[in-house]
């Protein structure tokens, strides 16, 4: 009679085996509702599908740069006219005084080409960053650093290539020190 029970196999049959390897490894599609997360630090939150793509175009280089380019042509032209507020044309004695009219045109010329070399610059800088970024995975003050080489070099390059060296070395180093302060 003990030998009976020693021959019978002690296991599960396949169809068993199956059923629980499906129970305890799953099956092959995961549904985002059965993601069972510990609520050990405070209520969770899981997004929706709207979330994650509204998301995804805030996150997104074209976003970043667009947004980048408009700061820029407000910070410019916020500059432009406090600069051109501040240093007026100076005239020889006898010529006669300028006019409203005329100095508010320099007015307008100063703020708008501050604004639109700040608006280029900012959307330069933010599209390589964002690239070199995307490009290296990594989001550390290294990428603030190439991308300040990079726009500056860029920049310098129409004056020639000595100033576009200098102009790389100077924003890289700009940029690196602004990157430091922001993350300390």
């Amino acid at each position: 009679m003990e030998e009976s029970k020693t021959d019978s196999s002690v296991g599960f049959s396949p169809k068993e085996m199956d059923s629980l390897m499906k129970y305890f490894v799953g099956n092959n599609c995961k549904y985002r509702e059965q993601i069972i997360i510990p609520r050990t630090v405070g209520p969770i939150h899981i997004k929706s599908v709207d979330e994650k793509r509204v998301e995804a175009v805030f996150e997104s280089c074209a976003f970043k740069s667009l947004v980048a380019s408009v700061m820029g042509y407000g910070l410019g032209a916020a500059l432009g006219l406090f600069s051109a507020s501040v240093s007026p044309n100076i005239t020889a004695p006898d010529a006669p005084q300028q006019s409203a009219r005329e100095i508010f045109r320099d007015l307008k010329f100063s703020t708008l080409s501050y604004a639109k070399n700040f608006a280029v610059v900012g959307l330069m800088f933010s599209a390589v960053e964002c690239t070199i970024e995307s490009y290296r995975g990594k989001g550390d003050w290294k990428n603030g650093t190439y991308a300040g080489g990079i726009t500056g070099g860029l920049i310098g390059l129409r004056a020639g290539l000595k100033p576009g060296i200098v102009g790389a070395l100077g924003f890289a180093a700009f940029s690196t020190a602004i990157d430091y302060y922001m993350r300390h």
